[in-house]
């Protein structure tokens, strides 16, 4: 007697994958580059800009990254693919998260731009593997959680070890 298939994450119907396709165009743009320079083809988005609030703004940045990964898990998108789809985005908000260096880095890395050319290549070459768990998906998204909230916490405990060398408390 065969076992029954494991549950998937919940999927988008064929007919849904072009507008989502669309819509998460949409968001990697604004993220990454909504308002391209004159004269070139660097484009400065919303992410860089999150960037550039102290504290919160990487935690949003990987919380909008992570919304790309989500659903593209619902699209099918494989194990494989949706690894590296986090590999970037914590490339994004580890690095990002460096003073200065990192604002900069912002500017030119475009994580979620990447993520969906991945997206994109999976949805135009599928492939013969299977697309991820609904327990990876869930795994991931808590991973990325994390990540965010360690973008949070650790500007907080750097900045109460400035003040305590800087006051002497």
């Amino acid at each position: 007697m065969s076992q029954p298939p494991r549950r998937r994450f919940s999927t988008i119907e064929p007919e849904a994958k072009a507008p989502t396709l669309k819509r998460l165009r949409q968001l990697s743009r604004l993220l990454d580059k909504a308002i391209v320079i004159p004269g070139t083809r660097v484009g400065i988005g919303l992410d860089p800009i999150l960037g550039l609030i102290p504290v919160g703004g990487d935690f949003l940045g990987v919380m909008l990254s992570a919304y790309i990964v989500l659903e593209s898990a619902r699209l099918g998108v494989p194990t494989r693919t949706l690894g590296k789809m986090v590999f970037n985005i914590i490339i994004d908000g580890l690095v990002g998260a460096v003073p200065v260096l990192g604002d900069l880095f912002d500017f030119t890395w475009t994580a979620n731009e990447h993520n969906v050319k991945l997206l994109e290549e999976h949805l135009r070459f599928p492939s013969q593997n299977q697309s991820a768990d609904k327990w990876f998906v869930f795994a991931v998204l808590i991973g990325l959680l994390l990540v965010a909230i360690v973008l949070v916490a650790l500007p907080v405990i750097l900045m109460r070890l400035l003040w305590g060398a800087l006051t002497g408390s």
